[in-house]
């Protein structure tokens, strides 16, 4: 299943959590496979503190038990951690998947 990662910490723990991703980074079957990172150089979206630097990841995990140890692990080095289900759809297609998932 594909999840939406975003990591939120204050830049002053910006070194730790690097440190945290990293080692999640190297062992897929902690975590699962990311498929793409991105960090986001401006506020993602309002109510977060200013200096809050966000991450945003699409992972492949295979089950809840990954998922949490990589929340722990990243939420241990100070970040914030939360993940969203999400459905790929192709750009031309879309009907084609809701009739699929609402058969």
């Amino acid at each position: 299943m594909r999840f939406l990662s975003f990591v939120a910490y204050d830049v002053a723990k910006t070194a730790e959590v690097a440190k945290a991703a990293d080692k999640l980074s190297s062992s897929p079957s902690q975590m699962g496979k990311t498929l793409a990172q991105y960090a986001c150089l401006g506020m993602p979206f309002g109510g977060l503190p200013l200096n809050t630097a966000v991450a945003v990841s699409i992972v492949e995990a295979e089950s809840a038990d990954q998922m949490a140890a990589a929340a722990m692990t990243l939420a241990a080095a100070g970040a914030g951690v939360w993940f969203v289900p999400v459905l790929e759809v192709p750009v031309k297609g879309a009907a084609k998947v809701v009739k699929k998932i609402t058969a």
